[in-house]
């Protein structure tokens, strides 16, 4: 399998995720299998897709059955963004019984919810067609499951925004108006990160035309978002801009309106719902 794509996949993060992940699950024992299945038996299961859509997590799962069980022995037949449809066998899995049935449940919770995500975003990012604009996800994600839901993004054909609040300075509505406008803010983060020693990308968020222009003025900004704007505000705000800056639209973009957002010539489009309002992608592990 290829290497992972982004920088927050690191071989500890991803081992931190499965081990809380199968404690939660897990416990002290999985005593459906410890009761009814033998220690010595051996078996097999195939991962079974159930819908159309783009198969994700295919990696994570061989990850969590090593972890589960080093015995355990995965053989893919279909890669993480494989266009996929009823009936398609993703991988097989053969070893120790009792493995493959503790493991079962995790594998499934995190593809089916990755699947999803990355089924919507290649939608998503269809209608962009044409258009220079390029889709991001946000923050907008579970607890705790943020790693796989923006490794689906990329799974998916999306950009990942910042990962969190540590690797980009994003000046939002209240911290503008907290800070005392938007050139305050702007000067209020340099010093910090010059104070600090940090390099950081910024990201400012503006309302109206106005905070553009001052955002344009006051400089020292990699990217202007757009929030809320209609269609016809964002084209001015692009004209107004005229490529100095890139340019992020935000705010209310639904599968409906994504396509006459692109079309006003932003670079970006962050949606949220990518990740907070994806449906799963069915998928189940039966023994064959």
């Amino acid at each position: 399998m290829s290497a992972y794509p982004a920088p927050y996949l690191t071989p500890a993060a991803l081992t931190t995720f499965i081990q809380t992940a199968l404690a939660e699950d897990v416990g002290d024992g999985d005593h459906s299998a410890l009761a009814a299945i033998p220690a010595e038996a051996r078996n097999r299961a195939k991962l079974l897709v159930k819908a159309e859509g783009v198969l994700a997590g295919v990696q994570l799962a061989e990850l969590i059955f090593k972890q589960v069980d080093p015995a355990l022995v995965l053989s893919v037949q279909l890669e993480d963004g494989a266009r996929v449809k009823h009936g398609d066998v993703a991988f097989t899995v053969e070893g120790p019984a009792r493995s493959i049935l503790t493991a079962e449940r995790l594998v499934l919770n995190c593809m089916q919810r990755m699947s999803g995500i990355a089924t919507y975003t290649a939608h998503l990012t269809t209608l962009l067609a044409g258009t220079k604009a390029r889709l991001l996800d946000t923050r907008k994600t579970t607890p705790n499951f943020r790693l796989c839901e923006k490794w689906a993004v990329l799974i998916g054909g999306g950009v990942n925004h910042r990962y969190g609040l540590f690797d980009m300075i994003m000046l939002k509505d209240n911290h503008v108006d907290y800070a005392g406008g938007v050139a305050a803010a702007i000067a209020a983060t340099h010093d910090y990160l010059r104070r600090t020693g940090r390099q950081l990308p910024i990201v400012l968020e503006t309302r109206t035309l106005a905070e553009v222009q001052q955002a344009l003025d006051a400089g020292g900004v990699d990217r202007i978002m757009l929030d809320n704007m209609p269609p016809a505000q964002l084209r001015e705000a692009v004209a107004l801009v005229a490529g100095r800056v890139p340019l992020e639209a935000s705010g209310g973009i639904t599968e409906q309106t994504i396509g006459e957002v692109a079309a006003t010539g932003v670079d970006y489009i962050s949606v949220g719902a990518l990740t907070h309002s994806a449906n799963i992608l069915d998928l189940s592990l039966k023994a064959y």
